[in-house]
C-alpha cells in the first residue's frame, strides 16, 4: 500500500540512515518509512537506486535522493527551526562541510577497520583505534572551545557525526568510557539520552511490498532537548 508521502528506505542501525532520520524527525516532515534488511533488499529500492545502500529517499514527484547528506539538506530546506544549517555564504557552512567530510572519509575508514578488524588482518584492532583517535582528539579539542562541534549551538555537523562516534564507542565501550575524552563522552551521552534519538531508533519490522504504510514523523522534535547542552548534560 502506497501513500502520497516521500518514501524513506532505511535500516535502523546504519549510521547514514540514522542521521537522515534524525534530520527528518527534527524537521517534522512525515515520510513513509520502509525498513529494509541489507541482505534482502526489496526490488522497489533496487529499481530506483541500483547502488543498493540506504538511506534512499523517493519524493512524490519521482525524484530520488540517494545520499544521507543530501537527504539532510532536503529536510533542513523544508524546515530548520534551530538553524542547524548556516547559510551557504556563511564561513561556518564550509567549516561544517569540511568536518563532516573528514568524518565520512578518513574516520569512517578507521572505524570500519577497527570494528571489523578480523577483515583487515594487516594490523591489530588497537592500531585502527589509534588511527580513529586522531579524529576523536580533534572533536575533543573543539568541544573544549565551545558547547558543540562548530560553536555554541548545535549544527548539522553534530548530528551528522554523532552516529559514527556512537558506533566507534560501542566497539569497546569499556575502553571508550575510560579514555581521555570527557567532553566527547558528555556530548555523545547527550545525544544518546535525547528524545530525538529515542524517536528515530524505534524498531519496525522489515518492509515488504503490499504492507500497510508506516508513517514516520516526530512532529518537529527538538534536537536533543539539548539546545543548551551545558545545562542539560
Amino acid at each position: 500500500m502506497q501513500t502520497s508521502l516521500p518514501v524513506l528506505y532505511s535500516f535502523r542501525r546504519c549510521p547514514y540512515a540514522m542521521r537522515a532520520r534524525m534530520a527528518i524527525s527534527y524537521s517534522g516532515i512525515a515520510v513513509e518509512l520502509r525498513e529494509v534488511v541489507l541482505r534482502d533488499m526489496p526490488a522497489s529500492l533496487l529499481a530506483c537506486s541500483p547502488k543498493a545502500t540506504v538511506p534512499v529517499l523517493v519524493l512524490p514527484d519521482g525524484r530520488v535522493v540517494e545520499e544521507s547528506r543530501d537527504i539532510i539538506g532536503w529536510a533542513l530546506a523544508v524546515n530548520d527551526p534551530d538553524r542547524w544549517q548556516p547559510d551557504s555564504v556563511d564561513s561556518m557552512h564550509r567549516e561544517i562541510s569540511c568536518l563532516v567530510d573528514e568524518n565520512d572519509a578518513a574516520f569512517k575508514q578507521s572505524l570500519d577497520c577497527y570494528k571489523y578488524a578480523e577483515r583487515y588482518p594487516e594490523h591489530p584492532a588497537d592500531y585502527y583505534r589509534v588511527q580513529g583517535e586522531l579524529f576523536l582528539g580533534e572533536l575533543e579539542r573543539r568541544l573544549d572551545q565551545h558547547a558543540w562541534l562548530c560553536g555554541e549551538h548545535i549544527s548539522v555537523a553534530d548530528v551528522s557525526i554523532f552516529p559514527f562516534i556512537r558506533q566507534f564507542a560501542h566497539v569497546d565501550k569499556t575502553w571508550f568510557d575510560g579514555a581521555a575524552y570527557p567532553r566527547l563522552q558528555a556530548w555523545l551521552n547527550c545525544f544518546l539520552q535525547s528524545t530525538l534519538f529515542a524517536g528515530v531508533m524505534q524498531k519496525y519490522p522489515q518492509w515488504r511490498e503490499g504492507d500497510v504504510a508506516t508513517v514516520f514523523s516526530a512532529g518537529g522534535s527538538k534536537a536533543t532537548d539539548t539546545q543548551d547542552r551545558k545545562k542539560s548534560c
